[in-house]
């Protein structure tokens, strides 16, 4: 079969279009970046970066887990994620593949409270904060007969960022048209972090097949544990 020049240039075109693109793709996020901060490492961090004033200090941090021995991926990944939070200092200290979507899971030392948190990455968008409570389906909750209830009983009841830890991984099972959903709990509080508990909400994360993000979905609530 014999090709026009036309056609032969259109092919061209959409080869050159393609290889440009597979050179802008970023590569998949993986167990690779994982590293366990060592236990003397924030002592040193702040002895080389107490200087510093808050942006200075947190890409100084960054600059001396290399120092201290992190792989070049991990400290990629935490550039990549600092840009991505808008200025939060996370490190990934475990990972698991579910395909097409990984989970990893982030220790934040900078932080006062909760230091430990859950991302959904390798999807579109690449990174998705499970810990990002705006978007959750909170309308749809506060709706609910369940969140109305122990509302009577919890007057100040609100939702919280998740106690994550790296060990317990979320649950996930096919979705509709098949997506992918993974099923997060969130603890309630009467008020705020260190109050008395009202129980967990809980809520898909839900992905098409390809790993787009579809948004979340409420799914109940569990009733606090009983006091002894």
């Amino acid at each position: 079969m014999r090709y026009t020049p036309q056609v032969f240039l259109a092919f061209l075109s959409l080869a050159v279009s393609l290889m440009a693109q597979s050179k802008l793709a970023p590569a998949k996020i993986g167990d690779s970046a994982v590293w366990q901060l060592p236990p003397q490492f924030m002592t040193a961090a702040h002895t080389a970066c107490g200087q510093s004033l808050a942006h200075d200090y947190a890409d100084c941090m960054i600059g001396q887990m290399a120092k201290a021995g992190a792989p070049a991926d991990a400290v990629s990944f935490t550039r990549e994620l600092y840009k991505e939070s808008h200025g939060e200092v996370g490190v990934m200290t475990g990972f698991q593949d579910e395909g097409p979507l990984a989970f990893a899971w982030i220790t934040y030392p900078l932080r006062a409270n909760t230091n430990y948190g859950l991302l959904l990455v390798n999807g579109r968008p690449r990174i998705v904060n499970v810990e990002d409570l705006k978007l959750l389906d909170l309308k749809t909750m506060k709706q609910s007969s369940q969140f109305q209830d122990a509302k009577r009983q919890f007057p100040k009841i609100d939702i919280w960022p998740g106690d994550r830890d790296g060990k317990i991984w979320p649950n996930s099972q096919v979705g509709p048209a098949g997506g992918i959903q993974f099923t997060v709990a969130y603890p309630l509080r009467n008020g705020c972090h260190a109050c008395a508990s009202a129980g967990q909400a809980i809520f898909n994360w839900n992905f098409d097949g390809t790993g787009k993000f579809l948004g979340t979905s409420f799914e109940g609530m569990l009733d606090p544990p009983l006091q002894q």
